[in-house]
């Protein structure tokens, strides 16, 4: 049981080292939207923890968009490499 846990971990260790960026991929989560009661009484009772919300909110979207940009250059680089893998697999196989 003990080698066949150690032969798992040797194959993590091997596929991470041949395919870094898949370990870089971030997990962008987005932020949730802000409550807005609908009663007007309780949007002036709440106003202060409500207006901390809203403040929350747009700064973590701010945040979750420049991850999902970061995310996509990411991704674009690794595509633009497999495509180029891909490629050279397509001449070794034609030799």
């Amino acid at each position: 049981m003990i080698c066949a846990h150690r032969h798992v971990v040797a194959t993590i260790v091997i596929l991470s080292s041949w395919f870094p960026s898949t370990a870089l991929a971030q997990s962008c989560l987005a932020p949730e939207k802000p409550y807005l009661p609908t009663a007007a009484s309780e949007v002036r009772h709440y106003a202060d923890l409500l207006r901390q919300d809203f403040e929350n909110y747009l700064s973590e979207v701010s945040r979750y968009f420049a991850c999902l940009d970061e995310e996509r250059a990411r991704a674009y680089r690794e595509a633009q490499e497999v495509t180029q893998q891909y490629q050279r697999f397509i001449e070794i196989v034609s030799e």
